[in-house]
């Protein structure tokens, strides 16, 4: 977890970790209970953060705001939080942007959620940006497909730090088109 400078708030939580049997369980229930929210469930992990670590949670919950660009991603079915995301990084000068920090409850997986919030971001920061980039991981295959399927191409591969720990990043990008 890392604030809006990039400095590490606290250890990652590994793919193991546990802790957020409670938070996931309340979660889940104001989801409709579905048993789709585990404890390794972003959603449910930060919540841990936040009730057990509110010193750590405050400069994350900071880091977004100091963002600009954080968003709450809303099931207007249900009126539930059902993740979040942010812009970051933009540029005026080369009129770029970056999207990512998307987390969404595992209840809205595989389905439309991530491809429509997608595509209403591009088209706000197209209001104002040339290209959108994006960062994932590369073992992240199923978030590497989803980029693609809403027209974002591989850009690159830089070095970066995340929660700490330098390590590749693949860019994809996303062009504004152009209205002939």
């Amino acid at each position: 977890h890392l604030d809006a400078s990039g400095a590490v708030l606290r250890p990652a939580m590994t793919f193991r970790d546990a802790r957020a049997v409670e938070e996931a369980a309340r979660i889940d229930a104001r989801l409709g209970g579905q048993g789709e929210v585990t404890a390794f469930s972003p959603l449910a992990r930060l919540d841990w953060i936040r009730r057990h670590e509110p010193a750590v949670f405050a400069r994350y919950f900071a880091g977004a705001m100091q963002s600009g660009g954080a968003l709450a991603i809303v099931d207007l079915a249900t009126n539930a939080i059902v993740g979040s995301s942010r812009y970051y990084d933009w540029n005026p000068r080369d009129a770029t942007v970056v999207v990512g920090y998307t987390f969404l409850a595992r209840s809205h997986w595989g389905g439309a959620t991530n491809g429509e919030l997608k595509r209403l971001m591009l088209a706000h920061a197209f209001r104002w940006a040339r290209t959108v980039f994006f960062h994932v991981g590369p073992g992240n295959v199923r978030s590497q497909r989803a980029l693609e399927r809403i027209g974002a191409r591989f850009d690159r591969i830089v070095e970066m730090t995340v929660n700490g720990q330098p390590g590749q990043r693949m860019v994809f990008r996303v062009d504004r088109p152009q209205h002939g």
